[in-house]
C-alpha cells in the first residue's frame, strides 16, 4: 500500500484494526499516526477512547489488554504505541491477539528506525489483518519534488531553485525541512510562491552563495563567480562544510557522465528523467556538458575523490579547507 492510498483510506474513514508503521523515515510514520489520532474520534470521544502508550514503559500484554476493551460511547477506541521499537524483542507475543482482533479497536505501532522481518509470523499476520507499512527515506533527487507537493497541500507553491536550496542546506531529513517551511507558512500569505529570496531572508540560506550556484558557476566556467562562492564558504565553514561541497560536486559530475552517455540529448524531458533532475535545471547540464567533455568529466571525478580523502585529513594535514577548495577549483576549471 502506498502512502497516498493509506492516507486517503484514513481520511475516508476506511480503518484497519492494526497499523504497524516502521522504517527509517520518521516523518511519514508521524504523518500517518497523527492523521489517525485526529480523524477517528471526535474531541469529545477522545477523553475515554484514545490513549498513547510508550514502548519503553509498556508491554505487549498491557497493549493487548487495552485493545480488548470496548469503546465508551463511540464506534472505536484508538491506542497509539509510540517508540514501539523498544518492544522488538517481544513483538511476537502479539500473535494471539492478531488471530482474533477487537474490531472496534484501532491499534497503531510507531516502530521507528527499525525494520520488520516479513518472514516472521507476527508480521505476516499484521499484513493480513491490518497494515504493515514501511516508511522509507527519500533519495536526495526525490526531495525537491516532495517539497513542491507538500507546499501545494498547504496552499503555496515554490520555485525549483528554492526547493534545491532547502535540500542542499538541510539535507533529506523531512522533519527539518517541514520545520523551516512552517516558518514561511506563518510569515507568507497563502497563495504565495516561495522564492529563493524568501528562503534567504527567513531561513538564512544564501541564494547567491551556495552549492547549487557553485555547480552552476563551474558548469558555465565562470571562474570569477566560482571563486567568490569558495571565498564565502571559507568565511562560513559551519554552514558550508567542505565534505558536503565535494560530495555534491561529485554527484554533479557523475550526472554529467550520464549526460554524455545519454543517446538522445534533444529529448530534454527524457534527459531530465535519466539524470533525475527537475527539467527546470536541464539547461545547466547541457551547458556543462559542452564545457566539460567526457574525458575531462572522468578526470574531474578522480580529482574529487582525491579531494575527498584530503578533506578528511589524509595526505593534506597542513592544507586548510579553503585552500583545498581553491586548489580543486583550479584543477577542475583549467
Amino acid at each position: 500500500m502506498t502512502l497516498d492510498t493509506l492516507l486517503n483510506d484514513i481520511r475516508n474513514r476506511s480503518f484497519k484494526p492494526v497499523y504497524f508503521l516502521y522504517g527509517n523515515e520518521p516523518f511519514f510514520i508521524d504523518q500517518i499516526s497523527d492523521l489517525i489520532a485526529n480523524t477517528v474520534l471526535s474531541d469529545a470521544e477522545k477523553g475515554f477512547n484514545q490513549m498513547v502508550l510508550y514502548g519503553k514503559d509498556t508491554s505487549i500484554d498491557d497493549i493487548v489488554s487495552n485493545a480488548k476493551r470496548f469503546p465508551m460511547m463511540a464506534d472505536y477506541q484508538v491506542i497509539i504505541v509510540k517508540e514501539a521499537q523498544h518492544l522488538s524483542r517481544t513483538i511476537a507475543q502479539l500473535e494471539p491477539y492478531l488471530d482474533q482482533v477487537q474490531s472496534t479497536s484501532i491499534l497503531v505501532f510507531n516502530y521507528k528506525y527499525k525494520s520488520a522481518d516479513k518472514r516472521k509470523n507476527v508480521f505476516k499476520k499484521i499484513a493480513k489483518t491490518g497494515v504493515l507499512f514501511e516508511s522509507k527515506p527519500l533519495y536526495e533527487n526525490q526531495v525537491p519534488t516532495w517539497i513542491s507537493q507538500f507546499v501545494k497541500t498547504k496552499g503555496y507553491s515554490i520555485d525549483p531553485k528554492a526547493s534545491l536550496m532547502l535540500v542542499e542546506f538541510l539535507g533529506t531529513e523531512l522533519s527539518k525541512i517541514v520545520n523551516e517551511l512552517s516558518k514561511l507558512f506563518i510569515l507568507l500569505p497563502k497563495g504565495t510562491k516561495i522564492s529563493p529570496e524568501a528562503i534567504e531572508e527567513n531561513i538564512g540560506i544564501s541564494k547567491d552563495f551556495n552549492n547549487f550556484e557553485l555547480r552552476k558557476a563551474i558548469g558555465n566556467k565562470n571562474i570569477v563567480k566560482a571563486n567568490q562562492i569558495i571565498m564565502y564558504f571559507s568565511q562560513n565553514p559551519k554552514n558550508n562544510p567542505t565534505v558536503m561541497t565535494i560530495s555534491l560536486l561529485h554527484s554533479f559530475f557523475t550526472q554529467l557522465l550520464q549526460y554524455h552517455a545519454f543517446p538522445n540529448k534533444s529529448n530534454t524531458k527524457a534527459l531530465a528523467g535519466a539524470l533525475r533532475v527537475n527539467p527546470f535545471f536541464i539547461n545547466d547540464y547541457i551547458t556543462a556538458g559542452k564545457n566539460y567533455p567526457m574525458r575531462k568529466v572522468s578526470q574531474t571525478i578522480g580529482l574529487l575523490r582525491e579531494a575527498d580523502v584530503k578533506s578528511k585529513g589524509v595526505g593534506a594535514r597542513d592544507l586548510s579547507q579553503a585552500d583545498l577548495l581553491k586548489e580543486l577549483l583550479f584543477k577542475i576549471m583549467h
